[in-house]
């Protein structure tokens, strides 16, 4: 059977397509895993190695108060989100996320639910309380949460200069343990981080 000229263009044209496929697939990006804990050095701008150092230093500083070593029982905190007073984007929740990670498996501080959490904590109790869906003996009953008796605020502030050939960022980091009883600051601590590029 011999084929017709249109429908030989067509093959030609589905095996191209083909093997162009083929060739975009195996020279994509090469991908490989990395140290997490590795200096990340890309540019001048708050990475993961930034994370990293201060979540640690402000963990270990916040643990060896007196507020916190000196309790007999674990005290229950609260976190608020950190605030980015810096002119760039970064991701304030990872911050808070991993200082209270590490808070936690201390095992020297309880978190109650956070402000920004306290929606969900309502409503799961509201769903168990008004759904008629759950055995009584197993409802966890409205009005027995603890209140926190230390907030963790905390604030990431920047200052960039910039020459034709010199980028220098300064950053600095503060958090402040605060009594919600008093409303006295029981510990404060920073972390200042200076990096360098030059172009």
């Amino acid at each position: 059977m011999t084929m017709k000229p249109n429908q030989l263009n067509k093959n030609s044209l589905s095996i191209l397509i083909a093997a162009l496929m083929l060739v975009a697939c195996s020279s994509g990006p090469q991908v490989r895993y990395g140290d997490s804990k590795a200096v990340e050095t890309v540019n001048a701008d708050y990475g993961s190695t930034d994370l990293q150092l201060i979540a640690e230093a402000m963990t270990r500083s916040l643990l060896q108060s007196k507020a916190i070593s000196a309790s007999k029982d674990a005290p229950i905190v609260t976190l608020a989100e950190v605030k980015n007073k810096t002119a760039e984007y970064i991701d304030t929740r990872v911050i808070t996320d991993k200082i209270r990670t590490q808070l936690v498996k201390s095992g020297q501080v309880r978190f109650a639910v956070s402000v920004t959490e306290m929606p969900n904590q309502v409503e799961e109790l509201k769903r168990q309380n008004q759904s008629g869906l759950y055995k009584n003996s197993t409802i966890n009953k409205i009005g027995n949460m603890q209140g926190a008796q230390y907030r963790i605020e905390g604030s990431i502030a920047s200052i960039v200069k910039n020459t034709k050939d010199v980028k220098d960022v300064f950053y600095v980091f503060n958090l402040n343990l605060i009594n919600n009883g008093s409303g006295l600051i029981e510990w404060a601590d920073e972390k200042e981080i200076r990096k360098t590029a030059t172009r």
